[in-house]
């Protein structure tokens, strides 16, 4: 798909999403949408770093909980507009990912998945005493009730998630047909290799992390608003270090599409879960989806669709082939 192709849909689809909540009157539809898009967004920000480099980050939960309490800390202090407090949290959350790429790059493999799940209970640890955000009491937001531009509130979260979530493929987008896609893909295949040919492993490594942490803040510097009370169980909640690994390998980790198909449809499988039998169940589901995937389907369904697409291609050139040897004997 050419450039600006790729953009004409993008515009064409929020122009779409825009239209049809103007004809939304049910606010949870708003509120499951707001939950897909966040998702996008979170697999999309750990896939820059986990699918395209290799680098299984565990530690996820820290930079999307970085994001939502730097937008309590802020709120107590004096009220600002969320586009503000969305910049605030992507900033420190990147902040993070600069310091954590520079102590735990340079582990590899299990090593460095050690280290960012080590760094999430740290980092949980420390809201948990920390006072001034409601410690392990949590804190509750006043959200308006109204959006700034009409309609409510939620629904103009949504559409701050919608423009981060397309943002964002976009960027993943970008990056992979990019020379950092190419590094990094390298990275992915054999560091040592890569690195022996002069591939900059280090920064762009450094760099990878810093992005995906910014827009895993970013994605939670909302949440409080979206919530209207936050603890430390809710931000650090399992449900989002399993899902921001899950989405990606479900859908696919070697594109930038992967994620977004991913996060479609395991967003949709656990809502209806969570209606039709309990929300206890999402979990495992998700476990469950996971595990058929990495067993059957390690490649997730963008890798199926691509062998079933070459298996056909090879087929018809087989057909072909034997079609235009059956005439030369005739």
């Amino acid at each position: 798909m050419s450039n600006l192709r790729f953009w004409g849909l993008m515009g064409v689809l929020i122009v779409v999403v825009w239209l049809a909540g103007r004809l939304v009157t049910n606010e949870y539809v708003f509120f499951a949408g707001y939950a897909v898009l966040q998702y996008i967004l979170l697999a999309t920000a750990w896939n820059l770093l986990g699918g395209y480099a290799g680098y299984i980050n565990f530690g996820s939960a820290a930079f999307f909980a970085l994001g939502a309490y730097m937008s309590v800390a802020l709120n107590k202090l004096v009220e600002l507009p969320v586009p503000i407090l969305i910049v605030a949290g992507g900033v420190s959350a990147g902040a993070l990912g600069l310091v954590m790429g520079y102590l735990t790059l340079k582990l590899r493999g299990v090593f460095f998945s050690i280290a960012t799940l080590a760094l999430a209970i740290v980092f949980q640890a420390v809201i948990t005493n920390w006072s001034w955000v409601g410690g392990a009491s949590g804190a509750y937001v006043m959200r308006p009730a109204d959006g700034p531009w009409g309609g409510s509130y939620v629904e103009y979260l949504f559409y701050l998630m919608l423009a981060m979530a397309c943002g964002s493929v976009a960027l993943a987008r970008t990056i992979e047909r990019s020379d950092m896609g190419y590094g990094l893909s390298a990275i992915r295949d054999d560091e040592g290799a890569a690195e022996s040919n002069g591939v900059p492993t280090l920064r762009l490594k450094v760099l990878a992390t810093v992005l995906s942490g910014t827009l895993m803040g970013m994605a939670g510097a909302p949440l409080p608003f979206y919530v209207a009370y936050l603890d430390p169980p809710s931000a650090f909640n399992l449900s989002y270090a399993v899902n921001t690994i899950a989405m990606p390998l479900v859908g696919g980790t070697q594109t930038w599409i992967g994620p977004v198909i991913g996060a479609v449809l395991l967003t949709a499988v656990q809502e209806t879960a969570m209606v039709t039998i309990s929300s206890a169940s999402n979990l495992l589901l998700v476990g469950l989806l996971m595990i058929a995937f990495i067993a059957l389907a390690p490649n997730g369904i963008v890798g199926l669709a691509k062998a079933w697409k070459k298996g056909e291609t090879h087929d018809a050139v087989s057909n072909r082939s034997a079609h235009r040897h059956r005439g030369r004997s005739g």
